[in-house]
């Protein structure tokens, strides 16, 4: 079996559907660990990413598949997980190989599991959607740092673009290490050292920003506390419910939890 190894980005990803085509290897393993144990008669082969290639490949796609399907396999690939990579190549090989549109055929493993990754994905978008908390900075940027499962600031960009069209602000990723900023016009994306900005990072706890606050930032959090509070009725109050819907691993982005 052949093991072709790509960088992780979906233009790897592509461009290894691309090889496969080109020299007819279909019984085929993918991964971007390039470190990847192989059996004794496996061969691992580099496949370099390449633009003309997996556009190609996309166009194909495109005219194979619905605007659904597309989605999902976008939403699929950003779950960043080896098993849905390998699902991903698999669906490709099906739809290409079909003489007839198979992306809603729901009977078959691979397109089953893009329906079922991409629904996981489409829930963490929802969530961050709903669970991100800004703190204002004294220049005036709001700041939020985050950890979500999949890779969906690329898919909340557009949502918080038009909601806050009137104020800066940078949305962090702390796990995948990089962030999205917008500068009140354009949305750029950023590195930065997120240990510098929250100190109880490594630990996990609740939130403690060391950059300097606006000076109405802590008036506010209060506020929203206060708010929080005055809701719950506590004779009424649901927890197993609560978490069901706020799963535990927001509560140290959310100011109106402390852990």
């Amino acid at each position: 079996m052949a093991i072709y190894c790509f960088d992780g980005s979906m233009t790897g990803l592509l461009s290894c559907v691309f090889r496969a085509f080109q020299f007819k290897e279909f019984q085929v393993q993918v991964t971007s660990n390039p470190h990847a144990q192989k059996g004794l008669f496996d061969d691992l082969i580099q496949v370099a990413s390449n633009e003309e290639h997996a556009q190609r490949v996309w166009q194909g796609l495109k005219q194979k598949t619905t605007g659904q399907s597309q989605r999902n396999f976008y939403y699929t690939f950003l779950s960043e997980n080896p098993i849905a990579h390998q699902h991903l190549f698999n669906y490709c090989l099906y739809v290409f190989q079909s003489r007839y549109k198979v992306d809603e055929n729901y009977g078959h493993a691979d397109v089953l599991a893009l329906a079922q990754w991409a629904k996981q994905v489409g829930r963490e978008k929802h969530r961050m959607e709903a669970f991100v908390r800004f703190k204002k900075c004294q220049d005036g940027l709001f700041l939020s740092l985050v950890r979500p499962d999949f890779n969906v600031l690329p898919l909340i960009e557009r949502h918080f673009k038009a909601r806050y069209q009137d104020q800066r602000w940078l949305i962090y990723d702390e796990k995948r290490k990089y962030g999205i900023y917008y500068d009140l016009q354009n949305v750029h994306q950023i590195e930065m050292n997120a240990h510098q900005v929250d100190a109880t990072l490594a630990s996990g706890y609740s939130q403690a920003f060391t950059v300097e606050l606006d000076e109405q930032e802590l008036l506010y959090d209060q506020l929203w506390k206060d708010y929080f509070r005055s809701v719950n009725i506590q004779v009424r109050q649901n927890m197993k419910l609560h978490i069901q819907y706020v799963p535990k691993r927001y509560w140290r982005y959310m100011n109106e939890k402390s852990i």
